[in-house]
């Protein structure tokens, strides 16, 4: 296994030019000249340095000893962590989620976010997104002023969800929450609002305190979902256990492939699906269709799809084309070696930030 010793790792700082929205592109290249691609949030340079020290000379089949290995690191691991797996499906000339022993699917549902505080301008994003070829859609909660929220509150965002379905009968929907709410605040709101038939009501306040969150659970039928802030398996198992989560969201940028499927085999014991978290470029867009074709207990996956026209065409510059093409509400699956896509490294070298 020689071949796949890594020599080099080279990274891009990257930021969308409208949007401003950054990510970390990893190359790892192998003795024999192959290149595995990776993307995290953005990282230090004392992260990337330590990183470099870790997987230099490792064989990129070591990439559960390299996630070990790099636990102080957690963003540079993410990106690692895929780039190492898209060597390993290159060398065996298998797509990465038959390397993960997949594919449980063949196309992937995929859920969008929609741009805009004001009814009318979710409205206009629907409209956008939907003829994009979305048909799950995340929407924010109207502002949140104070605490205590009342039963006008529930009513605005009750009247919003129906604004937005008298335009797409066919979508489905979740409410995003933002921990924005206390736990008293979102439990009211969470049975205001089981008539709305949600796939599930996101984040809606912070997960420190267990057993308030239990109690919202407990007292209203509308699924919750959690896990973008997690940091450690151990905290999706607590909350597992004390059954305060219907979806589990970890963080693809925050954790990687190899570490949300740990978290995917806690929740499937718990009969607890999946939909993890993305908000990061087309690369990080690919490794999480390849997750998703790798789990038993998959629901959906975030899309990040811009607004702005420039940053779209960045997107599909940085792969050679677009890889976040929706019909029907589903994307699929990349059928080529690794994780199927040709990275053009003089676009990452035309949009790297510039110090």
């Amino acid at each position: 296994m020689a071949d796949l010793d890594i020599t080099t790792l080279d990274t891009w700082m990257l930021r969308e030019p409208t949007s401003r929205r950054g990510y970390c592109v990893l190359r790892l290249k192998t003795k024999s000249g192959l290149a595995g691609f990776g993307e995290c949030g953005e990282v230090s340079v004392a992260e990337i340095e330590a990183a470099k020290r870790v997987v230099t000379g490792r064989a990129a089949t070591s990439y559960e000893a390299v996630r070990i290995q790099l636990s102080g690191a957690p963003r540079a691991q993410a990106g690692i962590n895929m780039a190492t797996l898209d060597l390993v499906g290159k060398f065996t000339k298998a797509p990465v989620y038959h390397v993960l022993g997949g594919p449980t699917r063949h196309r992937v549902r995929a859920l969008a976010s929609l741009d805009g505080a004001a009814d009318e301008d979710l409205v206009a994003s629907l409209k956008a997104r939907h003829s994009a070829g979305f048909r799950a859609f995340a929407v924010p909660l109207p502002p949140v002023s104070a605490r205590n929220q009342g039963q006008a509150f529930a009513e605005a965002v009750s009247r919003r969800f129906d604004k937005l379905r008298a335009v797409a009968g066919d979508a489905d929907f979740v409410l995003s929450g933002a921990i924005s709410l206390t736990p008293g605040d979102a439990g009211r709101l969470a049975a205001a609002i089981e008539r709305l038939h949600l796939q599930w009501f996101d984040e809606p306040c912070p997960l420190s305190n267990l057993s308030a969150v239990r109690k919202i659970t407990d007292e209203s039928a509308t699924p919750l979902g959690f896990g973008r802030h997690i940091e450690q398996s151990g905290e999706v198992q607590d909350a597992l256990r004390e059954e305060v989560v219907d979806i589990l969201r970890p963080d693809l940028a925050r954790h990687g492939i190899s570490q949300i499927r740990r978290m995917a085999a806690l929740a499937e014991t718990y009969y607890v699906a999946v939909a993890p978290h993305h908000e990061g470029g087309p690369i990080g867009t690919v490794a999480a269709l390849h997750l998703a074709a790798s789990l038993p207990n998959f629901f959906m996956q975030h899309i990040p799809i811009p607004s702005a026209e420039a940053d779209r065409r960045m997107r599909a510059e940085l792969t050679g084309g677009s890889v976040e093409t929706v019909k029907d509400g589903f994307v699929a699956l990349p059928t080529g070696p690794g994780l199927g896509i040709a990275v053009d490294e003089k676009a990452l070298d035309k949009y790297k930030e510039r110090a």
